[in-house]
């Protein structure tokens, strides 16, 4: 189960570039339900996730390389390309995971917090610095951001 808030961020404070970063390239399969293609790094992952947008089940498989590949000329609208910063979130075991889009999406910029259980995340107060809350809209799921650019 995937349980997470999600913002729009405008300006993060310049420290968090500074905390390592992966370079992810995703693609969908499919929307409803979501089925994605993942390159993070040198690691390829399949990715189901059922519907919901606090909660929801969400299961990763992974790929080699030559299936990844096959599979990406398959996907549905564009592919999405971001650098996700992970940075520890003070006086928490929480972890924010700032992506930075690149391609289509260049300056987009979301940050998102997984949490244990529903309670710990609806009782969340989030940085300053962080932006709308756009967790219970969907408007910035990655599934819908491949499918219509903004």
């Amino acid at each position: 189960m995937e349980i997470e808030r999600k913002y729009l961020v405008t300006d993060p404070p310049r420290e968090c570039f500074s905390h390592p970063f992966r370079t992810i390239e995703q693609a969908y399969l499919c929307t409803d339900p979501v089925v994605r293609i993942r390159r993070e790094d040198s690691e390829y992952y399949l990715t189901y996730k059922g519907r919901g947008l606090l909660a929801r089940e969400e299961y990763n498989l992974p790929l080699h390389e030559a299936a990844y590949r096959h599979l990406l000329p398959k996907a549905d609208g564009i592919i999405l390309t971001k650098k996700r910063y992970r940075i520890p979130l003070d006086g928490t075991s929480l972890v924010i995971e700032l992506d930075v889009f690149s391609g289509a999406y260049e300056g987009l910029m979301l940050a998102e917090v997984e949490f244990p259980d529903e309670e710990a995340a609806l009782a969340f107060t989030p940085p300053v610095w962080f932006g709308r809350d756009v967790t219970f809209t969907g408007e910035y799921q990655n599934s819908r951001l491949a499918l219509k650019q903004m």
